[in-house]
């Protein structure tokens, strides 16, 4: 994932006021009719761009967006004109001013900012990497992560987005939801085989859901990618909201999963607790 395209998905998180509401899109939203048409597909069309396709021509963008080539063109002329985007030719790229959008939600939001000191408290005392996250749709956005001089994932870093049914944090985040929303989100999903190891089967992956709420936490083995074992717990403001996630990651080769519980669940616990007080 290109470092654009991940700092602008922090954006998009800033309209997101709970990982609940992420996924728990309702007819209570406003009306058509009061929303900027124009925006949402400028957004889409940066959003286009990723680690994979990073440029992309005119034709290219349409398909992908589902607008018009004529309406792709405009607006890539716009993001051309704003400085959002390059044009070589044929082919456009997004510029570093798109990190603009994502260094907006981390400097303005309010999450992150309570959430990293104590990020960084947990991982120094326990000497692992541990990151936030919160629920966007289908996928966790890492919203503040520390290495503590372990680099255990590259998806430890602010501003990535990863698939929530094979991360710790989404089952977390996941089990807070009534059980019907489970159901219809778990029967949205494409549960890609990323690893060996990873849940495919809908029914499994409910059970696991099942079990981090009963449990209070997620344990995911390597689920996401090989080598990378990771405990959850869920964030909860004082009224008892599940609001993000927080989680410590080790590499297989130095931990077995039960030591991971044994070591680092404890403390985690303590941070969950010290962090409702202030969410």
């Amino acid at each position: 994932m290109s470092a654009a395209r991940a700092l602008d998905d922090l954006a998009a998180i800033a309209a997101s006021p709970s990982a609940s509401s992420s996924a728990n899109a309702d007819d209570s939203g406003p009306l058509k009719r009061d929303l900027v048409a124009g925006l949402e597909k400028g957004l889409a069309v940066i959003e286009a761009f990723d680690q994979e396709r990073p440029r992309l021509t005119i034709s290219e963008v349409a398909a992908r967006t589902g607008l018009t080539r004529a309406a792709a063109r405009r607006y890539l002329l716009t993001l051309t004109h704003l400085g959002f985007v390059s044009q070589d030719r044929k082919m456009f790229a997004l510029t570093p001013k798109v990190l603009r959008l994502g260094q907006s939600y981390m400097h303005s939001a309010r999450l992150p900012r309570i959430v990293e000191p104590e990020l960084h408290k947990l991982a120094y005392a326990m000497k692992e990497a541990s990151g936030a996250g919160v629920l966007d749709g289908n996928d966790v956005i890492c919203i503040s992560a520390t290495s503590a001089g372990r680099v255990v994932s590259p998806t430890l870093q602010p501003g990535t987005r990863v698939p929530a049914f094979c991360a710790g944090t989404g089952r977390v985040m996941l089990a807070a939801l009534p059980q019907t929303e489970i159901d219809n989100w778990v029967a949205r999903q494409e549960l890609t085989q990323l690893t060996p190891h990873t849940i495919t089967h809908p029914e499994r992956l409910r059970i696991e859901i099942a079990r981090a709420r009963a449990l209070g936490y997620a344990c995911v083995d390597q689920e996401l990618e090989m080598g990378l074992r990771t405990v959850a717990v869920p964030l909860k403001n004082y009224r008892g909201d599940v609001v993000a996630a927080m989680s410590i990651s080790v590499h297989a080769s130095r931990m077995s999963m039960e030591q991971l519980v044994d070591h680092c669940l404890p403390p985690l616990l303590q941070s969950q607790a010290h962090l409702r007080m202030l969410l």
